[in-house]
């Protein structure tokens, strides 16, 4: 099968969770003998863009992100013409390139794009985020989880005190957002990484049509993941590794406040990423307990995870599908995290009983951990499979691919095309 992977965030330096997402996928595909190139921006250079993210096919690029003057910020709303703006610009790009492919498959932040892609194009979006209904994709905000769903007030998002004026542009684009999100599911195949991202989409859009959806969580490379482990030297006690980007979402500071004066004696945190609060946490929290290692290569990141002792994800914010809890559970690591978005139903990719710890508080998180901790590290061999693991979930990714109610029409589409170019 011939696929063209699509998303905004690659290429990139630093690429987050979507972007390995999409890479991790890709490569798996190429290895199974499938045609895979991805399609991404062509306004972050153009030269060695495959290999600068890892992915072993051609790179294509295809759109760029420049902002046109929005000033959102400085205008204190959320404009109606914007995401529309960007998507149909990502949308011209895939009609351009769809032709050479069976396939087109979208890993980004403008679930809308779909409304701009051809009817004939195979195409399939994955929701990563709570995008679907949120302009921030967070849900979260002033420290905490956001439950509103009233358009207007998404304002206090971009401005502290928006009027009236600012309280009703940004319901105009917040609803518009909504509703072409619905049409394009409509429309489209998507898949969400969590029954969690499904049901808020239907909390904020009730009666939305989302039968041309599937759930399908996120995974992992397991072959990587196991090799790591079996590399890895035995964990020693006390040894805490927390993975990602340091920002107020992720709960870091939160936790390390917390934390503070409970940990032992032999406890050493090796906090893993960069972000806007690294540096207050590190004056803060920086020492001989707590060490704050920067961003890491991915399998420098990997190695750390596969020998410590335990490992913590403290997210505030309800994670769709923590790629984080997923490498931590396929490394045979045991896992302290947040029972909160689409963590929960992690649960059924333990290795073991009690590998995921799940806190309902940010005290309990850290009881939880002070517990782990007491407690010599589990010696575990390498698992000859993992549940979440590519080659596990392929086959039910293949066949959303396959399925097309018109494909001899899409065929028909194609034809036409290439003669008419």
């Amino acid at each position: 099968m011939r696929i063209l992977m699509v998303s905004e965030d690659l290429p990139g330096e630093q690429i987050g969770g979507l972007g390995k997402h999409v890479v991790t996928l890709a490569n798996r595909l190429l290895a199974e003998g499938h045609h895979v190139e991805i399609l991404g921006r062509d306004d972050r250079g153009r030269e060695h863009c495959a290999a600068q993210i890892g992915f072993r096919g051609r790179f294509r690029p295809g759109f760029d992100q420049a902002r046109p003057g929005w000033k959102e910020l400085q205008l204190g709303v959320f404009n109606p013409l914007k995401r529309p703006y960007f998507a149909r610009k990502i949308g011209r790009a895939i009609n351009q390139h769809a032709i050479d492919f069976d396939v087109v498959h979208y890993h980004g932040h403008l679930p809308m794009v779909g409304l701009h892609v051809d009817e004939g194009i195979n195409y399939v979006q994955t929701r990563h985020d709570q995008g679907s209904e949120c302009l921030t994709h967070l849900r979260f905000r002033d420290g905490a989880v956001c439950d509103n769903l009233v358009p207007g007030d998404c304002s206090a998002c971009i401005a502290r005190r928006a009027g009236p004026m600012r309280k009703s542009v940004t319901a105009i684009a917040v609803n518009g957002y909504r509703e072409q999100t619905a049409r394009a599911f409509a429309r489209h195949k998507t898949v969400f990484v969590s029954d969690f991202l499904r049901r808020q989409f239907l909390r904020a859009v009730p009666g939305a049509d989302l039968s041309r959806c599937r759930v399908i969580h996120n995974f992992v490379d397991y072959p990587q993941l196991k090799a790591a482990a079996e590399a890895a030297p035995q964990a020693a006690q006390g040894d805490v590794v927390l993975v990602g980007r340091v920002d107020k979402g992720k709960g870091f500071g939160e936790f390390l406040a917390a934390v503070e004066g409970k940990l032992p004696p032999h406890a050493r945190l090796q906090i893993v990423g960069d972000g806007p609060e690294r540096a207050a946490l590190e004056e803060k929290y920086g020492g001989e307990q707590v060490r704050f290692l920067g961003w890491q290569d991915y399998r420098d990141a990997l190695a750390l995870s596969a020998r410590a002792h335990l490992c913590v994800v403290p997210s505030l914010c309800e994670e769709a599908c923590s790629t984080t809890v997923l490498e931590a559970l396929a490394l045979g690591r045991q896992c302290v995290a947040m029972a909160r978005g689409g963590t929960p139903e992690l649960a059924q990719y333990q290795l073991y009983e009690g590998q995921l710890q799940l806190a309902a508080s940010m005290d309990e998180l850290v009881e939880r951990v002070r517990a782990q901790l007491a407690e010599p590290p589990r010696r575990v061999a390498p698992a000859p499979s993992f549940g979440a693991d590519a080659g596990r979930l392929l086959p039910r990714l293949l066949e959303l691919y396959a399925e097309h109610t018109h494909l001899y029409d899409r065929h028909l589409h194609l034809e036409q095309r290439r003669h008419a170019g």
